[in-house]
């Protein structure tokens, strides 16, 4: 069996997190017993919502415990089979953590899944046609439940889970705003994704600055917005949201490390009847199946062009995930495990 590299989480963060947190370590892959399988991972996934992980707080998972290996998506290939419905060669997408190899029981419902890659990329099973896309697909269809003609907006627009929201909200037939940090990505959420407008945070220090920008770009207010930042963005949204409009909760990047996201005027929650709901993509798993199929015809027909970040190697993870929850990556964070 192949030695394999693994990144444990070593110590929790204190405030932010460093690449001191992790530990890079070397081992030997186990003998496989019956029903499992040996994967061989060529990408590993890297989200926002490990950074919560992190932390050992109150919240809707339980913490990666230290000592182990980092939970992450994985891409790869069947290396080895002790399981008569998975052949070496097979690609496959699994929940195989930052390392080169997992050994997983095949027998577990959704602990391993072919994938096909005839009309899409292997990677694309972790961004666009994974769980960041039908993260895209749950809140925009189960609970923004959108109508031809309103306006949607979504912050980290230039994201896996933005860039996703924008396809599916078109393919609606809605005007789709973005939200986004510099003019590169800017420029790529609406010349490549197809976006009507998207705004630089950047260029505003505070929410009602920001908040004009988007009375620009939303001249008829905003129907349905699909939360990824809170803070300043949340703030600046809430001025701008029609009556009985709808905000899908997803993440809060702006407070993952640790600090309280005071919001400064919930009244307007109250005065435009809002919806606001958060979710976990993994709680609502009869979706995916529809959700999947969806995304995956986007992507085959070029009407989701989804942008890769790509760092070498299981070494410069830590780093680039560092970078992820800083914006630092455009489109999808990955990294090349082969």
């Amino acid at each position: 069996m192949p030695s394999n590299q693994q990144i444990l989480l070593d110590n929790r963060p204190e405030g932010e997190a460093t690449t001191s947190n992790f530990k890079l370590v070397t081992t030997d892959t186990p003998a496989l017993q019956d029903g499992q399988v040996l994967v061989r991972h060529h990408y590993l996934s890297l989200d926002p919502y490990m950074r919560g992980r992190m932390n050992d707080s109150k919240s809707y998972a339980q913490p990666q415990p230290l000592g182990e290996v980092m939970i992450g998506g994985t891409v790869g290939e069947v290396v080895e089979s002790r399981h008569p419905k998975f052949a070496v060669g097979d690609k496959v997408v699994g929940m195989g953590g930052w390392q080169q190899y997992s050994v997983v029981d095949a027998n577990q419902p959704g602990a391993v899944r072919k994938v096909d890659t005839t009309h899409v990329p292997l990677s694309h099973y972790l961004g666009a046609v994974g769980m960041p896309g039908v993260t895209a697909w749950y809140g925009l269809v189960k609970i923004i439940n959108p109508k031809a003609g309103e306006t949607m907006v979504v912050s980290a627009a230039a994201g896996a889970v933005g860039s996703a929201f924008g396809a599916l909200a078109k393919a609606r037939g809605c005007r789709v705003v973005g939200i986004a940090g510099g003019k590169d990505k800017c420029d790529y959420v609406v010349n490549e994704l197809g976006f009507d407008a998207c705004v630089d945070y950047k260029e505003h220090k505070d929410a009602i600055s920001l908040s004009k920008a988007l009375k620009q770009a939303c001249p008829k207010g905003i129907d349905g917005y699909f939360e990824n930042v809170g803070g300043m963005v949340l703030d600046a949204v809430l001025l701008r949201m029609n009556a009985f409009g709808r905000i899908a909760v997803c993440g809060m990047i702006a407070g993952y490390n640790g600090q309280p996201l005071p919001l400064a005027n919930p009244a307007l929650i109250l005065v435009s009847r809002l919806k606001v709901e958060g979710f976990i993509v993994s709680e609502h798993m009869e979706i995916w199946p529809e959700a999947l199929k969806e995304l995956g015809t986007l992507v085959g027909t070029g009407k989701l062009r989804p942008r890769e970040s790509v760092a070498q190697g299981l070494a410069a993870a830590p780093e680039a995930f560092l970078g992820l929850l800083k914006g630092k990556n455009f489109g999808k964070q990955l990294v090349k495990l082969i």
